[in-house]
């Protein structure tokens, strides 16, 4: 998953890459040699950028060795960095007309790159890159406009996290996961408050994330985009999910307000559930891991509450990060048959394990799952039980700071100094303005 501290860099981000495709509005939109060419029988040489952990960057140097010694005539030259510098130096490379052939892409960003023709639509690359191992749904994360400008390197899925020895200690019997609800959820956490005499709080709030946003909107039958990228989620829809967040702090049944708005900014390490301060918390199922790590407790993935009443599934891929090739590069065939070693080869997968999250190509999951440590293999099967709904619509060009605006409008809910309906409304219009704005 990518690093949960880089909102403060979104507006300077979408004036970078305004500028950027000002100066290539012309130049860019695949006017290139197309992908599904011939191979070079000669040299060539294929940039490939990406962020990451110095972990990140050993393992995909070795899959890099491993694809020259099937295609000697292809080298990759790595350029990778931290995630706080990457997104300024893509824009930067594509505003001089010198992208990096293969990128290594965000969803937040997709919609950015792929509506300015700064990507390659991968649905003419289809003689070299496969995706018959894809889902749809998976496959759908990476569409913008009909155009499929990325592919997911890895998918995750929205989930409770179950402290199951709090919940034992505390007397708590935990509902079946495939038909609790919402108010399930709350009567757990109230026992669990009660029990403890208010040293665990049943639930760990959210409201911070997109995420639990999306979930709350599909369940109601709404999303939070409509096709064209504009705000689509009803203002009852988003005033009735806070109201929820602040009747779970004011009842006891999570943490009061200051506590959790501290443990949120603080990170996961420092989270209710990381921490056994909280028996139940929504997190990416790809967070199970880090968690248990963090916790020392016994740690269960459960399914979302709600879904067995909803109006559709809530549930949905996320992607943790994509696959995309630059509409400039000059190797478009080369590069479209790296990113199908990134994605197909076993071999890869069994250098890269989870570290781009857990594959999202259903094959080379099946294979890799056994290979795993008991909480990523527990990420991975629990991926395989969730019965997810259509990808939502890509964030979109201007909206990616939604979860800055998101967060201040969750704080002011919690803290009492902004009524749930007010608050939406004014969600609403202010992400509508940055989107239109962009």
């Amino acid at each position: 998953m990518r690093p949960q501290l880089v909102r403060c860099t979104a507006r300077s981000l979408v004036l970078a890459l305004s500028v950027a495709f000002a100066l290539t509005s012309t130049a860019c939109g695949g006017s290139g040699p197309g992908a599904d060419q011939e191979l070079s029988d000669k040299p060539v040489t294929l940039r490939f950028t990406w962020w990451g952990s110095d972990a990140r960057h050993r393992r995909t140097q070795q899959v890099i060795d491993l694809f020259h010694r099937a295609h000697p005539n292809i080298t990759v030259e790595g350029e990778f960095k931290e995630w706080n510098g990457y997104w300024d130096s893509l824009a930067t490379t594509v505003a001089a007309n010198d992208a990096p052939d293969v990128i290594q892409m965000d969803e937040l960003y997709l919609a950015s790159y792929g509506e300015r023709g700064a990507l390659l639509d991968l649905g003419t690359a289809t003689r070299y890159l496969h995706t018959g191992d894809f889902d749809r749904n998976a496959l759908d994360t990476g569409v913008v406009g009909g155009k499929q400008y990325a592919l997911p390197t890895g998918l995750a899925t929205y989930a409770f996290v179950a402290n199951t020895d709090l919940l034992q200690r505390y007397g708590a019997t935990l509902p079946d996961d495939a038909t609790w609800s919402w108010d399930d959820l709350k009567a757990v956490g109230a026992q669990v408050s009660k029990a403890s005499g208010g040293k665990v709080s049943g639930v760990q709030s959210w409201g911070f994330d997109s995420g639990g946003l999306n979930v709350w909107a599909r369940q109601a039958g709404a999303s939070l985009y409509d096709e064209k990228g504009n705000v689509a989620i009803p203002p009852e829809v988003l005033a009735d999910f806070w109201r929820y967040l602040r009747d779970l702090a004011t009842t006891g049944v999570a943490p009061a307000p200051s506590v959790t708005i501290e443990r949120a900014s603080a990170g996961l390490a420092q989270s209710g559930t990381a921490t056994n301060a909280s028996a139940l918390g929504t997190w990416w199922n790809t967070q199970l891991p880090s968690l248990a790590a963090a916790s020392g407790n016994h740690l269960r993935l459960l399914r979302l509450p709600g879904e067995a009443q909803a109006k559709s599934p809530g549930a949905y891929y996320k992607p943790s990060m994509y696959w995309s090739i630059s509409a400039r590069s000059k190797h478009p065939a080369e590069a479209a048959l790296f990113v199908d070693f990134l994605a197909n080869s076993q071999e890869a997968a069994d250098i890269m394990l989870t570290d781009r999250g857990v594959p999202a190509n259903k094959k080379i999951r099946t294979a890799l799952t056994p290979k795993l440590t008991d909480a990523d293999r527990a990420a991975a099967e629990f991926l395989d039980s969730v019965t997810v709904g259509a990808a939502p619509r890509v964030t979109p060009n201007g909206a990616s700071g939604i979860e800055g605006i998101l967060k201040r409008y969750t704080e002011q809910v919690l803290f009492g100094r902004t009524a749930p309906e007010k608050a939406a409304t004014a969600f609403i219009a202010e992400l509508q303005a940055e989107i239109d704005a962009a």
